[in-house]
């Protein structure tokens, strides 16, 4: 017996790889309790959208860097901690993902965080600071932005090459050791193969798109989608118009980048990287998280699989984090 679309969606695990919401709420005082009419993505939101897993980035803005990253993460960090003594009574079943037991504990009617770092300029350029942030929680770290940084080139810098530093090596290393998820959306491709070779770990794109259907730097090659597979890890596709294609943008063209990647790498491998709040477009039908529902309707409108629907809302990037993180 198949389930209708609705009932799809509300009985698999979602997991959104990528949003910019914290930064977002915290710049222009918002409320994260309540629907905001200029936001993608808040608590009444998430719950209409039945997201179950959703990755929280800590954007470093450019005033931050190359000095000053540190002190600001500390900052949205602690207004992270102030939103949940905000909603302690609210907040009490979620979950800030830190270890395998945590992942295993997500199922549909969850819903937990797992905090992420959008730039090594956080680093500072010590190893040591690495530690520090995941004692304090963070479980996965966006090596660059689109700059070049102290661990490694960004997409901008096309015209130097660069790969990893040295010390960008050590810290995917180190990630690896701790349990934390490297993320190579942002980097140029000379880096990204260098943490293909350097991590013995699965790793993300958590929020890129497909350069064969839309040929945009921040977008993947096949070849990168064919090293990702062997690498066990997995690409987020991002919401944003920009990466999905020219023209009117819908919720196909998000199906599109998906399809490709199945074809490419294969349905194991590929998932939901939103964006939200982050991006200053969206497709036409999914404008918000809470029209979730409504992508989950067109695969199915589309002939997918339930069991292949259930892998890429969720299941690839549990299964990846099940890998990655500690087990304690």
């Amino acid at each position: 017996m198949h389930l209708s679309p609705l009932d799809l969606h509300a009985q698999a695990v979602i997991v959104d790889g990528h949003c910019d919401t914290l930064l977002k709420l915290y710049n222009k005082k918002m409320s994260f309790w309540e629907i905001n009419k200029k936001g993608h993505l808040d608590w009444p939101r998430l719950q209409r959208g039945k997201v179950n897993l959703q990755f929280l980035a800590l954007y470093i803005e450019p005033e931050y860097k190359p000095t000053g990253s540190l002190t600001r993460v500390l900052e949205l960090l602690a207004y992270y901690w102030g939103l949940q003594e905000e909603g302690h009574t609210t907040f009490k079943t979620v979950k800030t993902v830190l270890n395998k037991k945590d992942i295993e504990d997500i199922d549909p009617h969850s819903l937990a965080f797992l905090l992420a770092i959008e730039g090594g300029e956080v680093l500072e350029g010590k190893l040591s600071i690495l530690r520090v942030l995941f004692e304090l929680g963070f479980r996965s770290i966006t090596l660059t932005w689109n700059q070049r940084n102290l661990l490694a080139d960004g997409v901008w810098e096309k015209d130097s090459r660069g790969g990893l530093t040295r010390l960008g090596k050590d810290v995917v290393r180190e990630m690896n050791r701790l349990g934390m998820l490297v993320d190579v959306s942002h980097l140029a491709e000379a880096s990204f193969w260098d943490v293909i070779t350097t991590s013995v770990k699965p790793i993300a794109a958590t929020h890129s798109c497909c350069r064969a259907l839309h040929d945009h730097p921040r977008n993947l090659s096949d070849e990168q989608l064919r090293a990702l597979r062997q690498n066990n890890g997995i690409v987020g596709i991002n919401f944003f118009p920009g990466f999905l294609g020219q023209g009117s943008i819908t919720i196909d063209n998000i199906i599109d980048h998906m399809e490709h990647v199945a074809v490419i790498a294969g349905s194991d491998y590929v998932g939901l990287g939103s964006d939200f709040d982050g991006i200053n477009k969206t497709p036409q039908g999914l404008e918000n998280v809470a029209r979730l529902p409504l992508l989950t309707t067109r695969l199915v409108e589309r002939g997918w699989k339930e069991e292949d629907i259930r892998k890429v809302l969720g299941g690839n990037f549990i299964r990846v984090l099940h890998e990655v993180l500690p087990s304690l």
